[in-house]
């Protein structure tokens, strides 16, 4: 908590301080695996057979979300982020049943622990990566900010989720590796898509440890040259 504490000060109101926390399901299935999996067979294994124990785990870490969550703005966070990273290995009826409720508390109980603690009720983005099936929920989950990932039509989002809720995403990490030429068009294609009302625009899930930064910064630039009103 220093950590956001130092980098808020040095950040000096440039750009805002976004927190960050893996989702229960993300959470408890690394936890169950112990590490990276292509199926997470052992952690679903969990959740079909032991239901009640999977959600009396995934009600632990809700409760540690959600006090890591308040911390991180009494640090310094200005807006928060939930990354339900792993979405993508659940069909709608677990992800119903096992994920969502989960989402829907920490959203609850965070504003509700910041406004009773005279604290700022800063926003909140939820990202389901893989999450499609489900974009109708998370829009009315209560959270500010529904993140997308690339492989969602931005237009079909906005149908699904309405006008009320502002979206977030979704160019393909991998499309940075495009020639600079490219990822202006590609860029211009996704805000012509995203229109200008309630969209933030962000890369459809994390970016690549080899990416060259002068992609990033053409990604940057194509955005703001694309964008103005």
């Amino acid at each position: 908590f220093d950590a956001i504490t130092l980098t808020r000060q040095k950040l000096n109101g440039r750009v805002p301080l976004i927190g960050f926390t893996g989702a229960p399901w993300t959470l408890m299935s690394y936890m169950i695996e112990g590490g990276g999996s292509k199926t997470l067979s052992a952690a679903k294994k969990w959740l079909y057979k032991n239901p009640a124990a999977s959600k009396k785990l995934l009600q632990i870490i809700t409760d540690v979300n959600v006090e890591y969550l308040v911390e991180q703005v009494r640090a310094g966070a200005q807006l928060l982020q939930v990354f339900e990273s792993n979405a993508e290995y659940l069909g709608p009826v677990q992800f119903k049943e096992f994920a969502l409720p989960a989402l829907i508390e920490i959203n609850k109980k965070v504003k509700e622990k910041l406004s009773a603690e005279g604290l700022e009720v800063v926003p909140m983005t939820v990202f389901a990566k893989g999450g499609h099936y489900a974009l109708k929920e998370l829009g009315e989950s209560g959270y500010d900010v529904v993140g997308l990932d690339w492989t969602i039509d931005p237009v079909e989002a906005r149908r699904i989720v309405g006008p009320n809720v502002t979206l977030q995403g979704n160019f393909d990490p991998c499309n940075l590796y495009a020639p600079t030429d490219s990822i202006h068009r590609d860029v211009k294609e996704m805000a012509d898509a995203f229109g200008r009302n309630r969209w933030i625009a962000n890369l459809g899930h994390g970016i690549y440890p080899d990416m060259d930064p002068e992609s990033v910064e053409a990604f940057v630039n194509a955005v703001h040259a694309h964008t103005k009103l």
